[in-house]
């Protein structure tokens, strides 16, 4: 019996699905306009999600594919998007929303597999491998749940299908909106390789100028570039590279991303500019408390604190520094980051502040220092109070009283622009 092609290398590999949202915030906001009985489809006409511009967030979050002919990019202020097209959509963003939208597409996962890893909230991997009895046709199942999502939820996503995760990712990423594409290894020739090496995962700003430099500019030419030159050029990230140029990666697909964590990070934009010490303290014990409960939930300790500061001239610094004790205390934290705030601010008006936390260990049992008199046991148990708080009714359920009537109650204990675990890789 001859199998068909497509089964025979279902049968042989791995089978890894990367579902994307199509432009996931603009599209779950047009989805739930229409659904609350408006006209105008955002994804139909130029148009973005953006911040607050009053706050001093006024940025691209996301935008619909007739905005990305005005050349309009993610990240860009929206005084920019307006001068490029003055009739532009902008929208403010609505987090609640997006995460009811992402919990909705993540219970139509389930449905098929139980393996999935929730990358970030508008992109998932599911691992289908050894089910080709289950589901003998991985490209009618993959039809099966862009539709059922379509139809029931009202957007649209991508799915790229491979036997590994990276090129499932590469695959989601080609023409957009509403597509299913393959890339397995004897595909990489044909649909990788003549791509801008600025499109391989892992090749950033920084490494592609030197990319260039050496005259690769394509992935295909990375891939078949010496291995030597490139290790010796960029030491073990040359490995790294090189091996996704040729589409090799082998981590699984987790349930969790908190295993290959290498840290938590939450900053902020100020609506107006901080020119004392005290209002950034406010600032700083907001952010703490955000990257301080993501900690505990991850069960881990950290031992590097870091502070950054862009002031009004945009000019930026910042300051780090490692702990005797590794902590998972909001407090502690706090008192590490007003530390090095104290001793690195040089007085300039304050547009941006940030909290970085690295080098994380377990957090079983504290190992206190015989001249700390701090009480670990009961600032733990009063951290726990408070998460299950906030977990159970929300970040504004329970606040220390200097937010009161500090001015900046709507931003202290919410989501900064920056609150997301940050990891070794992605994969």
């Amino acid at each position: 019996m001859k199998i068909p092609k497509r089964k025979m290398i279902y049968a042989m590999s791995r089978l890894i699905f990367h579902i994307d949202a199509n432009s996931a915030y603009l599209s779950w906001e047009a989805s739930f306009r229409l659904q609350q009985g408006e006209q105008l489809d955002l994804r139909l006409v130029p148009s973005v999600v953006g911040g607050d511009e009053e706050s001093r967030h006024g940025i691209v979050l996301t935008k619909s594919i007739p905005a990305k002919k005005f050349n309009i990019h993610t990240g860009e202020t929206l005084y920019n998007a307006r001068a490029k097209c003055p009739n532009i959509v902008i929208v403010p963003p609505r987090y609640w929303l997006y995460m009811k939208c992402s919990s909705a597409m993540h219970k139509i996962f389930l449905e098929y597999t139980p393996q999935i890893q929730r990358f970030s909230v508008d992109e998932s991997f599911l691992d289908f491998s050894n089910m080709e009895h289950l589901y003998p046709d991985y490209m009618k199942l993959a039809e099966t749940i862009k539709e059922r999502i379509k139809k029931e939820l009202g957007f649209t996503v991508n799915i790229g299908i491979s036997n590994n995760k990276l090129l499932a990712k590469v695959a989601s990423d080609f023409k957009k909106p509403d597509r299913i594409h393959t890339l397995f290894p004897n595909e990489l020739k044909q649909k990788m390789w003549s791509l801008p090496v600025e499109d391989l995962f892992m090749v950033g700003r920084a490494t592609a100028p030197k990319l260039h430099n050496l005259n690769i500019n394509t992935i295909g030419d990375l891939a078949n570039y010496d291995l030597k030159i490139l290790k010796n050029k960029f030491k073990s990230h040359g490995q790294v590279i090189y091996n996704y140029a040729n589409g090799i990666e082998s981590s699984g697909v987790r349930k969790s991303n908190y295993i290959e964590m290498k840290g938590i990070g939450n900053s902020t934009t100020i609506p107006f500019d901080v020119c004392d010490k005290n209002t950034a303290h406010i600032v700083l014990l907001s952010l703490c408390e955000t990257v301080a409960m993501r900690l505990r939930d991850s069960k881990n300790c950290c031992t590097v604190v870091s502070v950054s500061i862009r002031g009004s001239d945009m000019i930026f610094y910042s300051r780090q520094k490692k702990l005797t004790v590794a902590t998972d205390s909001t407090r502690k934290i706090y008192e590490i980051a007003c530390y090095l705030f104290d001793n690195a601010w040089k007085g300039n008006p304050i547009r941006h502040l940030g909290i970085h936390i690295t080098d994380f260990c377990g957090n079983d049992f504290y190992q206190c220092s015989l001249l700390d008199t701090f009480n670990y046991e009961k600032d733990s148990k009063l951290n726990k109070v408070v998460d299950e708080i906030r977990l159970k009714y929300g970040h504004k359920a329970i606040s220390k009283s200097c937010f009161l009537h500090s001015g900046l109650s709507a931003m202290c204990g919410g989501i900064g622009e920056e609150d997301y675990p940050l990891m070794s890789s992605m994969l």
